[in-house]
C-alpha cells in the first residue's frame, strides 16, 4: 500500500511538472508571437512613413488617357532618379481623361524640384496634358 501511494504521489508530481512545462511552453510561444507581430508592425510602419514623408498630388486633364499612360510609364525610371519613391494613378469616375497622380518623396525640397522641373513639364506636354495641372503637397498628419 505504501508503494502504491508513493507511486501515485510520484505520478501526480510528474503530471503537475508536465502541465507546468506545457504552460511555460505556451507562454513562451505567446511571447514569441507577440514579439514577432510587434516587430512586423514596426517594420511596416517604418517603411510607409519613410517612403511617404511628402506626398504630391497632381491633377490634370489629358487628351487621351491611353496615350498619356504610355508617356507616363515611359518616364518611370527617370521619375525614380528624380526622387519619386512611390506613385499611383487614379481616373475620375465621370471623365476617364481626368487624371490624378500621387508621387511620394522623402523631402519637400525634392518634391518641389520635381514639380518645377522643365523635364517634367516637357514630358507632360508630350503625353497630352491639357493646360496647367493642379499640384499640391502634403505631409502625414501626426496624431
Amino acid at each position: 500500500m505504501k508503494r502504491a501511494l508513493s507511486s501515485s504521489v510520484r505520478n501526480v508530481r510528474l503530471k503537475r511538472i508536465g502541465e507546468a512545462e506545457k504552460l511555460k511552453n505556451e507562454e513562451t510561444m505567446k511571447s514569441l508571437l507577440l514579439a514577432s507581430l510587434l516587430l512586423l508592425g514596426l517594420t511596416m510602419t517604418g517603411q510607409s512613413v519613410e517612403a511617404a514623408d511628402v506626398r504630391m498630388y497632381i491633377r490634370h486633364e489629358v487628351h487621351d488617357y491611353a496615350t498619356w499612360r504610355k508617356g507616363y510609364d515611359a518616364f518611370s525610371a527617370e521619375r525614380e532618379r528624380m526622387g519619386v519613391a512611390g506613385a499611383a494613378v487614379y481616373r475620375s469616375v465621370d471623365n476617364a481623361n481626368d487624371v490624378t497622380v500621387t508621387h511620394d518623396f522623402k523631402s519637400a525640397d525634392t518634391a518641389k524640384d520635381f514639380a518645377t522641373s522643365a523635364r517634367v513639364k516637357e514630358v507632360m506636354e508630350k503625353a497630352g496634358v491639357k493646360g496647367a495641372p493642379q499640384i499640391w503637397l502634403t505631409t502625414r498628419a501626426v496624431e
